[in-house]
């Protein structure tokens, strides 16, 4: 059994005290005596012993949290007052987390966090271990490294050898054989940084760095003029001069944010697995295990795809892209040249040339139809507006938008299509953040046919096939829009056929393989018979 790292003790002892230090402040406010209500000698003694506990607590919780890696399982035991026993067998450990803050690389310290198939949450969390432990432990879980030596015949000692911290053949030859896929440049880190909006924090930043700036509109006009202005007029200054001030402070903030986050990104892999790693003052690194590989996603948003740029996302089991921003599978590779981003995606899974099917040309006149109906209801706004606001003159302007109704309609349409390969199943959609979707068929959960009350009027619907990944909250599963219904149909037996073929071949795989996938000969062979490379 092994513990934590002596130094844990100091770093969640920090947060533990201000926490139960502030408690008992509050405590000692309410109920000290005193002519006004407080002794600041009594409160101050409350004080001591809230952060007295909060040290003692985490003294206690170090010396009885033990853990464990077996040959099947990861044994940890925890818990102060009550005791917790988990057993984590191997075979479901999904991810493998690192994380480090600045204070934590000075001390040599990490976090690390084990995630579970199907899991949202982190299953078991280590806080905080060594940084060599911690990526020790990275390698054995995800890649069972104490059972592969002891089917491989490895005794007893070679076995314990390993869990104690010397690395094993195994570890030796696959640090050796760590191969980089992906650096990020700093040109792409700062185009990166200059076109990432982050929703959260910026908007929270703006609205500080505008209150704190202390600017006034008015000084941009003289006052002889701004007296002149009309009392509107004077408040929509005023409301435009904020939210340019707000942009402002977003955006700069934003793009720190951005930089902070993806600094030194880097993905490497490993025989079966890529591992990331990034981040400027959080330190974040772990693993993406292929053969858990639900779907890619390759994203080009505007203004990326004018720089011939796109984004790389692996969705696994459990969880997609977007669902934590801590979390190593949210994106492969953040941004890069389309041409990079497109060969690593092939060298995860070989699908081949996008060559897509377009929707039918009937869909296109259903996107127009849809987009004049909201000119309209835009154009009655600014009439019932217009009404009630004399100042806003000319709002049948407005109705100009209608001539841009058809170029979005043929902007959405050229931006869409699917394709069923042998093994693969792409789609494709958006114009503003195209996305080109790639399903490996055994990868296929379920196939949806569907057809809204505003489809089967024009002959159309909608075919979806869903992963494991998909299923949850944040995931998108690949969907091939508004084709012809009976091609919709003859999608979603096409592709469940294709489902149970790859079912059969890898079936027989495994069998012939004496119950192990070799990943590299399935790619080769598989990909030369169907013609995909």
């Amino acid at each position: 059994m092994k513990k934590l790292h002596p130094a844990s003790i100091a770093v969640r002892s920090l947060s533990r005290s201000l926490n139960t230090g502030f408690v008992f402040f509050v405590i000692g406010v309410v109920v000290s005596p005193g002519s006004n209500g407080m002794n600041l000698l009594s409160v101050f003694g409350l004080v001591t012993i809230g952060i007295v506990m909060g040290i003692v607590y985490e003294f206690a919780y170090y010396q009885r949290f033990h853990y464990e890696l077996t040959a099947d399982t990861f044994d940890v035991t925890s818990g102060v007052i009550s005791r917790r026993d988990r057993e984590l067998p191997l075979g479901r450990v999904q991810n493998v987390d690192i994380r480090q803050n600045v204070v934590e690389r000075l001390l040599g310290i990490a976090a690390v966090h084990i995630e579970t198939a199907g899991g949202g949450e982190t299953e078991v969390s280590l806080r905080y271990v060594d940084e060599d432990e911690a990526r020790r432990l990275r390698r054995q879980l995800r890649r069972g490294a104490s059972a592969d030596a002891a089917d491989e015949g490895g005794d007893a000692d070679a076995l314990e050898t390993g869990l104690e911290g010397t690395p094993t053949a195994r570890e030796t030859t696959a640090a050796a054989e760590e191969e980089v896929l992906f650096e990020i440049q700093p040109r792409e880190l700062a185009v990166l940084s200059i076109f990432t909006i982050d929703p959260g924090a910026s908007v929270l930043g703006g609205i500080a760095l505008s209150f704190a700036s202390g600017l006034d509109p008015t000084t941009l006009v003289p006052v002889d003029r701004m007296e002149a202005l009309p009392g509107p007029a004077s408040g929509v200054l005023a409301l435009v001069w904020g939210l340019l001030l707000f942009a402002l402070a977003a955006w700069v903030l934003s793009a720190a944010l951005t930089v902070s986050r993806y600094y030194g990104f880097r993905l490497t892999r490993t025989d079966d697995e890529l591992y990331y790693e990034r981040g400027l003052l959080q330190r974040y690194s772990g693993t993406i295990p292929l053969e858990k590989v639900q779907a890619l996603t390759i994203s080009e948003s505007i203004p990326y795809r004018w720089f011939g740029y796109a984004a790389l996302s692996v969705e696994t089991a459990g969880y997609a892209p977007g669902q934590s921003g801590a979390r190593g599978t949210e994106s492969a590779i953040p941004l890069a040249d389309a041409d990079r981003v497109g060969a690593l995606a092939r060298a995860i899974e070989p699908f081949g040339p996008v060559d897509l099917e377009s929707p039918p040309r009937r869909s296109r006149e259903r996107y127009a139809v849809r987009y004049l109906l909201v000119v309209a209801v835009v154009v009655g706004l600014a009439y019932l507006i217009a009404r009630y606001a004399p100042f806003v003159r000319r709002w049948y302007l407005v109705a100009a938008l209608a001539v841009i109704a058809p170029i979005a309609a043929h902007l959405k349409w050229t931006n869409r299509g699917f394709r069923v390969g042998e093994r693969y199943f792409l789609t494709r959609t958006g114009f503003w953040r195209r996305t080109t979707k790639v399903v490996p068929h055994y990868r296929v959960q379920a196939v949806l046919h569907e057809s809204t009350i505003f489809q089967r009027r024009r002959g159309l619907a909608s075919v979806t096939a869903d992963t494991a990944s998909s299923a949850s909250f944040f995931g998108r599963a690949a969907t091939a829009y508004d084709v012809d219904a009976m091609r919709g149909l003859e999608l979603q037996t096409e592709i469940e056929e294709r489902l149970q073929e790859r079912l059969r071949v890898r079936k027989q795989q495994r069998t012939s393989s004496r119950g192990r996938w070799d990943a590299s000969t399935t790619v080769d062979d598989e990909a030369v018979d169907d013609g995909e490379l």
